[in-house]
Formats: structure tokens, C-alpha cells, sequence
């Protein structure tokens, strides 16, 4: 048998190995995420509470229009109590802040991906002018398998419409999904991976694109990781009203500092281009 061909043989031979190691270890990865599946269920249902108002509504001035987009988090499932939703929670801090009463407006859909943001903007009156959107969007498409390329689209694409309405947008990127202690190994060590991979690439194109960005991993993570039982509600995957709260905190800075009440912090990311397009 010649070189060449004793060479082919063992290429073909170390090729059909590792597809087979890779068809294992995909398989593997479909067990465990089905059981995690199983194991997190829907105990809190599929409708976050109903916190959409005007917040301290006794401020004098007209009231600052706050709109919210992205997923479960953004909708508040998890909250025992309507002024526990992450919305509700941003729009009382920035009314304080502001010194102004606040109208929340939800668009966040339980459930949804990146790519439902352009749906979420459509539900919107073509009139309505919202002056700050906060967008929590990410872990969906990390569960999901979408890729950050097709995710990271679909945001800046958000992004820009708002933008063009006079908007100024913040961006709370993709929560670290290491987090899901219901998720066995080795998942949940590769969600962890592709979440940061996803939040990156989000900052990065929000601030490119004209928005801030909030790293909500960094910012909040370490919270959920050290004191899950306090972070988590009850389905041990949603935030409960003590992670809404860090997380709203983590916002609310760069919600009040874009509009010019007060000062970002440390893990805010400034947009790029700045000022807000005329309407």
C-alpha cells in the first residue's frame, strides 16, 4: 500500500472519529438540555404581571415616557407584585431621579429572541415617542442555538428604529447563563461560554449603533452565582424581586444619565454616536 493512500486511510479514519465524538457530545448536550427543560418547567406560567402606568404621578412635570422591550426579564415574569417587574422598578427610580412622573410601556414578550424586537416595535402606535427604551434581550437566542451574528442583527436593527423615533436606548446585555445551577455539566459551562460571547458582541454593536450598554454579567452575575436562592425565583431560572431589583439598579444609571439625570456608572458603555437624531 502506497504512502499516499495509507495517509488517506488514516485522514478518513481521524475525520469519521471526530465526527462521531462530535454526533456523541451533541446528543449529550440535547439530553441535558431536555432535562433541564424538565426540571425548570413553567411554574410561574407564560404572562409576566401587568405593571404598565404612570409611576409617581403626583411629580409635577409631564410624565417621561419609558418603554421596555426584549424577553421574560424584560416582562417582569418572575415578580411577585407589579412594582417588582424590572420596568416598574426603573420607571420609580427614574421618577426619582428625574423628579418627574414616569409612563411605562411594555413590549417585552415572554419567550421572546432577538428577532422579535422588530415585532415588539410594530405593536407600537407610529405616533408614540418614547424618550428612553430599555432593551434586555439574549438568552433565548443562547438556548435556542441562534447565532450572535444573526442576533446582534436583529438588535442594531432595534436600535436604529428607535433611534430614528428620537430615542435614547439602553441595552442590558445577555445575562452569563453559568448561572443555571438547574443545568447539568458540561451545558451549562458551554451556555456560559456563548452567552459572554453574545453579550460582547451586543455591547459592542449597541455602542456602535448609538445606544448604552449595560453589562448585566458583570454588573448583577455575581449575585446570581453566590446567592441563588435569593436571585432566583421559584423556577430557579427568572430573576425573584431581589434580582429585579439588582438588575434595575444595574439600568437605572444609564436610563437617567442618558437622558441627563445624573451620571452613568462604571458599567455603562457610552454610544458612539452621540446625540438623538431629530424627529
Amino acid at each position: 500500500m502506497s504512502r499516499i493512500t495509507t495517509g488517506a486511510l488514516w485522514a478518513a479514519a481521524v475525520v469519521g472519529a471526530a465526527a462521531t465524538t462530535a454526533l456523541a457530545a451533541r446528543a449529550l448536550l440535547d439530553r441535558q438540555a431536555a432535562q433541564a427543560r424538565r426540571l425548570i418547567g413553567k411554574p410561574l406560567g407564560e404572562d409576566a404581571l401587568e405593571a404598565d402606568r404612570v409611576w409617581r404621578r403626583k411629580l409635577e412635570g409631564d410624565p417621561i415616557e419609558l418603554l421596555v422591550l426584549g424577553d421574560s426579564i424584560a416582562a417582569g415574569l418572575g415578580a411577585q407584585r407589579r412594582k417588582e417587574t424590572l420596568g416598574a422598578r426603573l420607571a420609580i427610580g427614574l421618577a426619582k431621579k428625574a423628579k418627574r412622573p414616569v409612563r411605562l410601556r411594555t413590549a417585552a414578550v415572554v419567550g421572546s429572541e432577538s428577532s422579535a424586537l422588530g415585532a415588539q416595535l410594530d405593536e407600537l402606535a407610529d405616533d408614540y415617542r418614547p424618550d428612553v427604551a430599555v432593551i434586555v434581550v439574549g438568552g433565548n437566542d443562547i438556548t435556542h442555538r441562534v447565532a450572535v451574528s444573526t442576533s446582534v442583527r436583529h438588535l442594531v436593527a432595534a436600535i436604529e428604529r428607535l433611534r430614528g423615533r428620537g430615542t435614547q436606548v439602553v441595552v442590558g446585555s445577555c445575562p452569563d447563563l453559568g448561572a443555571l445551577r438547574p443545568v447539568p455539566q458540561p451545558l451549562r459551562s458551554l451556555g456560559s461560554r456563548m452567552s459572554r460571547q453574545l453579550a460582547d458582541a451586543q455591547e459592542e454593536a449597541a455602542v456602535g449603533a448609538g445606544a448604552y450598554a449595560v453589562s448585566l454579567r458583570h454588573a448583577v452575575g455575581p449575585f446570581f452565582i453566590s446567592q441563588p436562592d435569593e436571585m432566583f425565583s421559584l423556577d430557579r431560572f427568572h430573576p425573584s424581586p431581589l434580582g429585579y431589583r439588582r438588575t434595575a439598579e444595574a439600568l437605572l444609571p444609564a436610563v437617567a444619565g442618558s437622558l441627563g439625570y445624573g451620571r452613568t456608572s462604571a458599567a455603562t458603555r457610552h454610544p458612539r454616536i452621540q446625540g438623538v437624531p431629530s424627529n
